[in-house]
């Protein structure tokens, strides 16, 4: 299985910049990139802040996708 996120999204509704985003969670634009393309699995601290950034439940931010076989 595979953590995926709605991170992009999300940001991009509520048209919020990389660089912002990245300001307000102070973490790198890097970080945000690899986040969003599901190349980096952010800590627990960091998905919580995101939880509490977007004001949403950990479910429409994050879902585990099932391999084939699952």
């Amino acid at each position: 299985m595979r953590v995926i996120n709605h991170i992009r999204k999300i940001r991009q509704e509520r048209m919020i910049t990389q660089v912002k985003m990245a300001e307000d969670l102070q973490v790198t634009r890097q970080t945000i990139i690899a986040i969003e393309k599901n190349k980096y699995n952010p800590s627990l601290e960091l998905a919580l802040k995101l939880i509490q950034y977007f004001d949403v439940p950990i479910e429409e931010l994050f879902y585990l996708e099932k391999s084939k076989g699952e």
